[in-house]
């Protein structure tokens, strides 16, 4: 049990227990490649190299594109978030505190999902948008680098086929919110407007979302233009919850859990956008 549980009792809080600033779930695990049902303490992706295609004489051999086949290794590790619930407590208090806590729990997991794939980002080592072409590290998220960015995608031939993600910071999806193309609807139409519905749109065929969680170095964000092939995400074990009653303690303990693991499966899949903050 925390011992801040009397900061829940019904003399201090209302009945509606809010859990403020939690992101719900990963929201990241979506954008990428994920494999269930792992067995074992790591697992293989694919990782297949480009083809060229070649003519051929008449009743000649048909030329081989000898494809690269190369396999990227993700391994697994285990989170755990648990916390105690007093029985006594629960007496205090009008709210379901096995509920929050496994909730809490859940999101926590959530919010771990995400840090293992912005991690997985984090090694690439893409062509870092705001060094390049005039662009500098002063600057914010800005049209021109948004532009770069994809550009460098159109170069490395990654495929623009509605699998493309664009991940930013808060205070880059403010900046984006001054771009006429990305929030104007005369330019992108009433339905694809950021602010209908959830925090995502599609831009630029690509769908982008901000996210509190991506890595800050010094005074930069990291924010990433990527493919959802480029990164792999795979599980053992889904997040579960388990709630046991101790009688030594006169409480519950409440036990939420997942084996999962993420990792780079392709370098040019993904683009780095550096923006001042």
């Amino acid at each position: 049990m925390s011992a801040s549980i009397d900061q829940a009792f019904i003399k201090q809080y209302e009945a509606e227990v809010q859990e403020a600033y939690q992101r719900h779930g990963s929201k990241l695990r979506p954008t990428v490649r994920s494999k269930s049902d792992v067995r074992g303490a790591s697992t293989i992706f694919q990782k297949v190299g480009k083809g060229t295609a070649a003519a051929k004489a008449r009743n000649g051999v048909v030329p081989v594109m000898n494809i690269d086949h190369t396999t990227v290794e993700c391994f697994l590790q285990d989170y755990y978030a648990g916390d105690w619930i007093d029985r006594l407590d629960e007496l205090k208090t009008n709210i379901d505190e096995r509920a929050v806590v496994a909730n809490a729990g859940a999101y926590a997991l959530g919010r771990k999902t995400d840090e293992l794939i912005i991690a997985a980002l984090d090694s690439a080592t893409p062509e870092a948008i705001g060094t390049n072409s005039g662009e500098t590290d002063n600057d914010g998220l800005t049209r021109a680098k948004v532009l770069l960015a994809f550009q460098a995608l159109g170069n490395a031939d990654v495929p623009d086929d509605g699998n493309r993600f664009a991940v930013v910071g808060w205070k880059q999806w403010s900046e984006l919110l001054t771009i006429q193309e990305f929030a104007n609807a005369d330019y992108i139409g009433p339905d694809e407007l950021p602010w209908k519905g959830t925090q995502a749109k599609r831009w630029l065929g690509a769908t982008w979302m901000p996210h509190s969680g991506l890595t800050k170095a010094g005074t930069l964000r990291y924010c990433y233009f990527y493919h959802k092939s480029a990164v792999g995400h795979a599980v053992a074990s889904e997040i579960a919850t388990d709630v046991t009653w101790h009688g030594d303690r006169a409480a519950h303990f409440v036990n939420t859990m997942m084996s999962q693991g993420a990792v780079l499966v392709d370098n040019t899949g993904v683009v780095r956008m550096r923006a001042k903050e």
